[in-house]
């Protein structure tokens, strides 16, 4: 029997010491009775030291801090935390128990992962994190100090409106609601409005609150101590809230936060104070509070997903933007602004033939501004000519106006320089393809633009627009 247990004392010291792991054993009380040779690289100290000690007071020593046997003691059951050793290591404890028949705590058994380099990584992401969080706020507030009035084109009589009355609450600190569909400008007039204050020269923190998981939700925006949850910066995090003080705090699209996170934010607006996650001691805000929302919050209050004493804190000063398509004479002017802004980001020199400033206005725009301006942007890019000509609008092939299209399809026969026979392929082409896309066959083609359909087939080939068709 003795020569059994030698055997296993020998295969034991084996494991112990060919494992990469750090591997500790106690008895049922805490005492260590056997650790793996590499403890010195770990925890700084030479297994000899270790054994024969009790948990208690290693974690004392801070060898073990925190101590995942002590844990595993009092719990009963696994479990697992990260410790920070004496030798500036992070590792990952998890603590096992061993019962007897009677089950009582036999022994401990811990393991553990040097994560030193995964944590550094960590770290050396949250501290960049930081770095690109206050780049762009500094940023920001380059821009707001190099604000112009033209970043608000107005033209129609709503939005001129829309700008007095924004000029007229900027000096208050009441707080103001956006209200909108989506791509409409509320951001814009939230940054003048920020412009227009007191707090202009400090921060504008602008949060996507349908961007932030609710999982993360209370750490973004309230910061957190050093060592509040595991994977933390040991150095802390100041929240988006804090980062608004003196400032102006603006929550984008805040209908989309969910009931548990409203409590929260209500708490902070009604108090003004936060208190970071992990911390004790709360920490008066001074901030100015600007929301926007596409959605109806009040019909929202009436379903019961949205707090009603939230939106009554929210709806001091509601400002309703308009769609693009209920303010015309302003898709127009941003065209123009955007294509002159465009042309200096691409150095490029376009223009809209006159054809196209129709075809602009009379689209319903579902995107507002936004569609509007990557549309113009997408049209500087790849437009072949200098004139931006209707045919390069998506939307263009879904209206039938023959006579416009004969007017600007003139106007490029005449700028590229072509003669009447190039002219009459060009049109010919068109009527073809035009064709080609509402009809199924060649024998319906020919029917309906009074040709043979030999003729048809011909021409389809000649233009290089043939299909398998009939």
């Amino acid at each position: 029997m003795s020569t059994e247990r030698d055997l296993l004392g020998i295969e034991l010291k084996a494991i112990l010491k060919a494992s990469k792991d750090n591997i500790v054993i106690t008895d049922g009380k805490g005492t260590v009775l056997r650790a793996s040779p590499n403890c010195k690289s770990v925890y700084g100290k030479d297994p000899s030291y270790l054994i024969g000690k009790n948990v208690n007071d290693l974690e004392l020593e801070s060898i073990f801090s925190p101590s995942i046997t002590k844990m595993v003691l009092k719990e009963r059951k696994e479990m697992q935390v990260l410790q920070q050793t004496q030798t500036d290591r992070y590792v990952m404890a998890t603590g096992l128990p061993v019962f007897d028949d009677d089950g009582s705590i036999l022994r401990v058994i811990s393991f553990s992962y040097d994560l030193t380099e995964i944590q550094s990584l960590k770290e050396d992401y949250e501290e960049l994190r930081a770095k690109m969080q206050r780049y762009q706020t500094e940023i920001q507030e380059l821009r707001e100090k190099d604000y112009e009035l033209e970043d608000v084109v107005m033209k129609s009589k709503a939005t001129q409106q829309i700008w007095q009355l924004v000029q007229r609450v900027a000096k208050s600190d009441a707080t103001v609601v956006f209200l909108g569909e989506s791509g409409v400008g509320k951001n814009v007039f939230a940054r003048a409005l920020h412009h227009g204050s007191e707090r202009k020269e400090e921060s504008f923190i602008e949060v996507n609150c349908g961007a932030i998981p609710e999982s993360l939700f209370e750490s973004e925006m309230f910061g957190y101590e050093a060592g509040s949850f595991t994977g933390a910066n040991k150095k802390g995090k100041a929240g988006l809230i804090e980062l608004a003080d003196k400032g102006t705090l603006f929550l984008d699209e805040i209908g989309e936060l969910p009931m548990a996170v409203q409590a929260k934010l209500l708490k902070v607006i009604q108090e003004k104070t936060i208190t970071r996650v992990g911390g004790m001691k709360a920490k008066n805000i001074d901030f100015r509070l600007i929301a926007s929302t596409n959605k109806d919050l009040k019909e929202m209050v009436k379903e019961g997903i949205f707090r009603e004493d939230l939106y009554y804190r929210l709806n001091v000063i509601p400002i309703t933007i308009p769609p693009l398509r209920e303010r015309n004479e302003d898709i127009l002017m941003l065209a123009h602004y955007f294509l002159q802004k465009l042309n200096k980001k691409y150095g490029t020199n376009k223009f809209f033939h006159a054809s196209t400033i129709e075809e602009l206005t009379s689209y319903s725009w579902p995107g507002n501004v936004r569609e509007l301006q990557n549309m113009v942007e997408r049209l500087v890019i790849t437009a072949e000519s200098r004139t931006i000509y209707p045919d390069t609008l998506p939307f263009f092939l879904q209206n039938d106006k023959p006579a416009s299209e004969n007017n600007w399809a003139i106007d490029r026969i005449e700028e590229n320089h072509k003669t009447l026979q190039d002219a009459l392929e060009e049109v010919e082409i068109r009527w073809l393809k035009r064709a080609y896309k509402q009809y199924k066959t060649t024998y319906e083609i020919a029917e309906n633009l009074g040709l043979s359909q030999s003729t048809v087939v011909r021409k389809l080939k000649k233009y290089n627009i043939n299909a398998k068709m009939n």
